[in-house]
């Protein structure tokens, strides 16, 4: 799907409030409400929005502690990534999970109450994942910045092409 300028202003607004009304949205975006909710239908059976949901603060919930985990797994085959990705799927904690490249094999992003609840989680889960080679785990110790929202109202700045110089071997 090819995104207009109002259909960015549209994704922007509502990924700050996605319980904002159609007449509102409409009207921020200078759209009339009929041709607003028809884009807005669009973005949504087009996959560009996926869902909407209600952000929580996690220490009002008793989920203050986040750790960043990587995993390194004993092979990088097929069979032993998917063992290990089956096996996080499952957990609930597990609030993110990337295949990386670089020094570890997964990053993860963990929620749980305490220490003694991540010390829980490391045992009965991680150790016990077959393909799991090493553990490094590392404590949040402040949020400093935090979004959901993906900048699809903003120009996001490019590496300009810069022309090749002429070296002594082009001469």
């Amino acid at each position: 799907m090819q995104l207009d300028a109002i259909d960015r202003k549209i994704l922007a607004i509502l990924q700050e409030n996605g319980r904002i009304s159609n007449v509102e949205l409409a009207d921020r975006v200078g759209l009339s409400p009929a041709p607003c909710l028809r884009r807005v239908q669009a973005l949504e059976a087009s996959g560009v929005i996926r869902k909407y949901v209600a952000l929580l603060h996690p220490e009002t919930v008793n989920l203050g502690v986040t750790v960043f985990i990587q995993i390194s797994l004993d092979l990088q085959v097929e069979g032993r990534l998917e063992l290990f990705e089956k096996a996080i799927l499952t957990r609930p904690e597990v609030l993110e999970c990337y295949l990386m490249t670089g020094d570890s094999d997964y990053l993860l992003r963990v929620v749980i109450p305490d220490v003694a609840s991540y010390e829980h989680f490391l045992k009965e889960c991680l150790t016990r994942i077959e393909s799991v080679a090493s553990i490094k785990s590392s404590f949040a110790l402040n949020q400093v910045k935090y979004s959901t929202a993906l900048p699809v109202g903003v120009e996001m700045p490019r590496s300009p092409v810069r022309p090749r110089r002429p070296s002594q071997a082009d001469t």
